[in-house]
């Protein structure tokens, strides 16, 4: 169905009308700090909750708007305070699930911001603030897209709308399939819009078509019953550093790829993308080679990756002469599109105990699988929304990859096999998500609402 012009342009007005307000509403939602991890005040989340929950009750344009939370699977406790909204669709039309997350990452080392991070700051075209792109500029992306539909057509649309805002996505979407399953006749959709990816740069819009699945774990290297003295027995002893050591560089060949049997590779081709410009993004200085093998963006979007992120030893300040008994790593993998999590996740397994080193004793532990995404780019949706991507930033879009994961998209694809899901977003390969200085490029942000109140647009025009 081809849509009247005069909508589109009274959509595409509107959409820009409301920047004004729906950026100084993202700045009031940035000063909130509404971190999820325990260790965080977590009334914030809670405001964060409301605030967002106010933002859409302001809209008067939904059945019900309400803040709710799920249980988390195999505990006594319950999940992050989440938004929940819902508008029946009338006349044949489909229904769209929003979603977005308004829980952020911890600020880190405030040292490191050239701004606080909770005070949004605009510098050069950019508002910086932890949560200003990852993802409260996905939740207003939402609210804008909604208030220009409605500016241009009125309240009386018959589109259906459901919006999902979670509260724990930076924090392992504990309850999430939980609240899926709670709200599953409120949430199910034939269209979803996960707002929470990025674009291809700051003037070309994306859609994710892949994510990279994760597998993350604790492994503890056990070689001696306790402690001993490094002059006395080194040299006949294997400490559990030694052991950790040699372990871990099994992991990876000399070019730095994943040397694990058993981890696949996805056979796609991936859009020119220069060294040049991965050192611009990534913050690889001259002098440091890149690692892997192939196209550079196959490495990132097509190819297992395994990082350690973290590892408990005796620090600098405490080292003394001993052989210690154990040694504890986390190990992160990125998992190739159509390789699932748990396959990934034992092949890694069988490798790290094939290959211990002096009898080492492994301990596995923590385990936190999530599978990767692969979209059917064949369906109406995908097609309605490369056309608003194009209407709304003025260029044709890239379908993209991702090297990242979002698990719980699996979760949607379990619970609503039948949705078309699409991955979309408000960053760009500056915007810095989860590092200091984050931040949103303003006139992405103008684009993204543009294309997103088109897109809502073309589904109040088509019937399912």
């Amino acid at each position: 169905m081809t849509p009247e012009p005069s909508r589109r342009d009274a959509v595409r007005a509107a959409a820009a009308s409301v920047i004004p307000a729906a950026l100084a509403d993202l700045g009031t939602l940035v000063r909130i700090p509404s971190v999820a991890w325990p260790a965080f005040d977590q009334t914030q989340v809670a405001r964060s909750a409301e605030a967002v929950a106010a933002l859409f009750r302001d809209l008067d344009f939904f059945d019900r708007v309400e803040v709710a939370t799920a249980a988390i699977p195999g505990t006594d406790e319950h999940g992050q305070p989440a938004v929940l909204a819902t508008r029946a669709a009338r006349n044949g039309r489909p229904t769209v699930l929003l979603y977005a997350h308004h829980d952020v990452q911890p600020a880190g080392d405030e040292a490191l911001w050239d701004s606080p991070p909770f005070e949004p700051t605009v510098r050069d075209g950019r508002l910086y603030g932890r949560g200003a792109a990852d993802d409260k500029a996905g939740v207003m992306a939402h609210v804008a897209a909604l208030r220009a539909v409605i500016e241009a057509l009125g309240r009386d649309v018959d589109l259906g709308v459901a919006v999902f805002i979670e509260g724990e996505e930076e924090y392992g979407s504990r309850s999430f399939g939980q609240f899926l399953s709670d709200n599953a006749d409120a949430l199910r959709a034939d269209a979803i819009v996960v707002a929470d990816s990025g674009n291809w740069d700051e003037r070309t819009p994306a859609l994710t078509v892949s994510l990279r699945g994760n597998a993350r774990f604790t492994l503890r290297v056990r070689t001696l019953d306790h402690a001993s003295h490094s002059g006395m027995f080194g040299g006949a002893v294997p400490d559990a550093m030694l052991a950790t050591v040699k372990l871990l560089s099994t992991l990876w060949d000399d070019d730095g790829a994943v040397a694990v049997a058993g981890m696949t590779a996805r056979d796609a081709a991936t859009p020119d993308y220069s060294e040049q410009t991965l050192r611009a993004e990534a913050g690889l200085p001259d002098g440091v080679s890149p690692i892997g093998r192939g196209p550079i963006l196959s490495r990132m979007w097509n190819q297992p990756s395994i990082t350690i992120t973290g590892i408990d030893a005796t620090s600098v300040a405490a080292a003394s002469n001993t052989l210690a008994p154990e040694t504890s790593v986390v190990i992160s993998a990125r998992v190739a599109p159509g390789q699932s999590a748990q396959e990934a996740y034992a092949a890694m397994q069988a490798h790290l105990r094939a290959h211990a080193p002096f009898g080492a004793e492994l301990t596995f532990s923590d385990v936190d699988l999530g599978d990767g995404f692969l979209v059917d780019t064949g369906g109406w949706a995908v097609a309605d929304v490369r056309t608003a991507f194009e209407e709304g930033y003025g260029v044709p879009s890239v379908d993209v990859g991702v090297g990242g994961s979002i698990p719980f998209i699996a979760d949607l694809v379990r619970q609503f096999p039948g949705a078309q899901i699409l991955v979309t977003g408000v960053e760009d390969p500056h915007s810095r998500a989860h590092s200091p200085n984050e931040s949103l490029h303003l006139d992405t942000f103008r684009h993204a609402v543009a294309a997103e109140a088109l897109l809502l647009e073309s589904l109040d025009a088509r019937t399912v």
